[in-house]
């Protein structure tokens, strides 16, 4: 298995779009960050096959998440089902966090919205509260805005 960094075309592929002109808002949001270079694609790749993702957003408007200078903002952390609970996704999460800081980060940030999440980051290290949040700043509406999440969810820190 290896991790590395993939490329927007893979992103898209990987999310079942074959066409970025008919891919969700979303999507080309992902799409156009890891394109100029503002988000970076993580994977675990299998012969070929892509079975994990995780994304580094170096900069969002909301600079709690990521302000490009000392704090990254994760998320969609994935890992196919049957491939879970064999450490795939901690060497994904250990990949990105040992860049992030290569790169200069401080800190680095993730939303958790329920109880087994939140004991994987804290098992990662992610246990500073920042603040509860309702706008998920990666995921867009039609007018690619941040999408409200109505039962809101978490934002954690973690030092690098």
């Amino acid at each position: 298995m290896l991790i590395r960094i993939a490329n927007a075309d893979e992103m898209l592929k990987l999310w079942g779009y074959s066409d970025l002109d008919r891919a969700p808002y979303t999507a080309k949001f992902f799409y156009r960050n890891i394109s100029d270079g503002n988000a970076v694609f993580y994977t675990a790749d299998l012969d070929g096959k892509l079975i994990g993702e995780l994304y580094s957003f170096l900069s969002l408007d909301d600079n709690e998440f990521a302000d490009g200078i000392t704090t990254a903002y994760l998320c969609a952390f994935r890992v196919r089902k049957e491939y879970r609970g064999q450490g795939i996704g901690h060497r994904l999460m250990e990949t990105a966090l040992t860049d992030l800081k290569l790169k200069g980060f401080r800190y680095a940030t993730i939303g958790v919205d329920d109880e087994r999440n939140e004991r994987l980051y804290h098992s990662l290290g992610f246990t500073l509260y920042v603040k509860d949040c309702h706008n998920d700043p990666c995921d867009m509406d039609d007018d690619m805005h941040p999408v409200y999440v109505e039962t809101g969810f978490q934002l954690l820190k973690k030092e690098l």
